[in-house]
C-alpha cells in the first residue's frame, strides 16, 4: 500500500521525523531508510535505539497511538496515487484476477487509506496487526495466499520496498519491484520496473515467469 499503491511514504516521514523530535533526535536519512516498510514497532524500537532511549522508558504503546493518530490526520488531508496505480488495480480486475491488499500498515489506518483506494477491488486484506510477524517476515504474503486458496508460488506480489520485497520472496512469491523511496537489491524472485505507468497484461505475465526462472536458474547453479 505505503509507497506502492499511495505515496504515502512522505506522509510517514513527516510523522516519523515529528517522532523523533519528540526523543530529541533529527531523523537522518539512514534512519528514515531503515524503517521503510517496517511495522510500526519495528518502527517505533528503531528509532527508540537511535536516540539510545532505555527499555524500560520507552512506552511503545502511548508513542504507536501518537502515531497513529498523526498519520491519521495527514492522511485525512491527502492521500495521493503513486504513478500508474490506479490503472495497474483497474486492469487486474478487469482482467479478473483477484487481488489482496498486504500491508505493515495497521488496520486502524489501512481502513482510512481504502476510502482512496476502494475496498472492493480486493477480495481480501491483510494488515501488519492481524498477523503474529509483519513484514519483512513472509507471514503477511502467506496469509494473503491462504485466503486466496492459492500456493504463494501463484501468486505474483507487488512491492517497492526492501522489507516488503524480503517478506514476498521470503513467501515464495515472484515478486515485481517498482521502487520508491529506498532502492532493492536484486535477488531471486525477484524481477524490476521503473514504475507502474503503462503496466499491461503481457508485463504481468512476465513478472510471474520471470521471478520463477531467476530462482529456477539459481537453483541450477547451484546444484
Amino acid at each position: 500500500m505505503d509507497g506502492t499503491l499511495l505515496d504515502s511514504e512522505p506522509i510517514w516521514d513527516i510523522a516519523m521525523a515529528e517522532l523523533a523530535a519528540r526523543h530529541g533526535i533529527v531523523l537522518t536519512p539512514r534512519l528514515r531508510a531503515s524503517t521503510l516498510g517496517n511495522s510500526l514497532p519495528d518502527a517505533l524500537a528503531k528509532v527508540h535505539d537511535a536516540a539510545g532511549v532505555p527499555a524500560a522508558d520507552r512506552g511503545p504503546d502511548a508513542d504507536g497511538r501518537w502515531m497513529l493518530d498523526r498519520v491519521n490526520e495527514l492522511f485525512a488531508q491527502d492521500l495521493p496515487w503513486r504513478p500508474g496505480a490506479r490503472e495497474a488495480l483497474d486492469l487486474v480486475a478487469g482482467a479478473g484476477i483477484p487481488m489482496v491488499l498486504v500491508t505493515n500498515t495497521v488496520r486502524e489506518l489501512t481502513e482510512v487509506a481504502l476510502e482512496t483506494i476502494g475496498r472492493g477491488r480486493f477480495a481480501a486484506t491483510v494488515c501488519g496487526d492481524e498477523v503474529a510477524v509483519g513484514k519483512p517476515a513472509p507471514d503477511p504474503y502467506l496469509r494473503a495466499a491462504e485466503l486466496l486458496g492459492v500456493p504463494p508460488a501463484e501468486c505474483l506480489a507487488v512491492e517497492d520496498s526492501p522489507t516488503g520485497t524480503q517478506a514476498a520472496t521470503a513467501a515464495g512469491c515472484p515478486t515485481l519491484v517498482v521502487e520508491s523511496a529506498a532502492p532493492v537489491e536484486p535477488g531471486p524472485l525477484r524481477v524490476f520496473r521503473p514504475s507502474l505507468v503503462g503496466l499491461g497484461l503481457d508485463d504481468i505475465a512476465e513478472a510471474w515467469t520471470g521471478g520463477l526462472a531467476h530462482i529456477t536458474t539459481c537453483q541450477n547453479e547451484e546444484s
